[in-house]
């Protein structure tokens, strides 16, 4: 791709980084599939250039990304039947029917994808600003480092909003803790980004206004090392934590994750894939705002 719509691209240090800005500041990042194919193709892009050492991947606006896009105008008409209907929805499973279709385009365009850019055979750096939702989550942690500044917070509701038990690219466990990931999948609360450095989720925590020039000043400092040694430790860490059990848990939970789609499709007359109201879930044009998860109170002051 020549040019992009939805992300942007460039090289700074005489092409030493690459930073990729996701730019649909207006729907504050949320993922359409255009943006994702995008995207994919713009991390092939820095992986293929030798000169690149370290890839950035921050977000345009006040908000890093708001995860999946549900219902954008732009997002209705790149579907099957739309003015703009993206090549993408007829391939990949694109043309199949039922469960079998959502399995297969989610496989590729929401798990494989981020699966792919986990295993990136550079250094990545997630730079990550205001409140990062959900499927905003998966592209953080596709990340090596994730630096934030201080407005950060970290919250997945898919489980209060849409009744579902997670994201496609589950790694929340491993990010959270497991206990932590309960608490805040069954409440949609969010984590504040201290609390996400003491975790070790996050390695630097940057004034808001400071985070672009501060995240490339780190970037330097990582590119600095030679590419062998850099890829190896990635490759150490990453192997480790497989070994662990990280590869086989995803696959596991992304099967969950198809199963619970098809449970809200089959309860629904209109085959909708996530809980309704009438489920008891509160509709998200309602909802209660989000607020941080706090140790004494069951439910913090918005």
């Amino acid at each position: 791709m020549a040019e992009y719509k939805y992300v942007t691209y460039e090289t700074l240090d005489d092409g030493v980084i690459a930073r990729i800005m996701l730019s649909r500041e207006q729907s504050r990042n949320a993922q359409n599939r255009g943006l994702l194919v995008e995207l994919d193709d713009a991390f092939l892009r820095a992986e293929s250039d030798d000169t690149v050492r370290v890839v950035i991947l921050g977000g345009a606006g006040p908000i890093f990304s708001s995860g999946h896009d549900l219902g954008s105008k732009e997002a209705i008409a790149e579907r099957p039947g739309g003015p703009d209907a993206h090549p993408t929805f007829s391939i990949n499973g694109g043309t199949r029917k039922g469960a079998e279709n959502r399995m297969l385009q989610e496989w590729h365009y929401f798990f494989e994808n981020t699966k792919r850019w986990r295993n990136l055979r550079k250094i990545t750096i997630a730079q990550v600003n205001g409140t990062v939702y959900a499927a905003g989550l998966m592209l953080m942690w596709a990340c090596d480092l994730i630096v934030a500044a201080e407005d950060a917070r970290f919250a997945d509701v898919v489980g209060t909003r849409l009744g579902m038990c997670g994201v496609e690219y589950f790694a929340h466990p491993w990010e959270f803790g497991p206990r932590k990931t309960k608490e805040l999948m069954l409440t949609g609360d969010a984590l504040d980004v201290d609390e996400a450095h003491r975790l070790g989720m996050v390695s630097k925590v940057f004034p808001t206004d400071e985070l672009a020039e501060r995240t490339l000043e780190f970037a330097r400092r990582i590119a600095a090392l030679p590419t062998m040694t850099a890829l190896l430790i990635k490759e150490s860490v990453n192997q480790s934590v497989d070994n662990m059990g990280f590869q086989n848990a995803l696959a596991a939970c992304f099967t969950i994750h198809q199963l619970n789609h098809s449970h809200w499709a089959e309860v629904h007359e209109n085959r909708m894939p996530a809980a309704l109201p009438e489920d008891g879930i509160a509709s998200w044009r309602e909802a209660p705002p989000i607020v941080l998860a706090t140790k004494h109170e069951a439910r913090a002051d918005a």
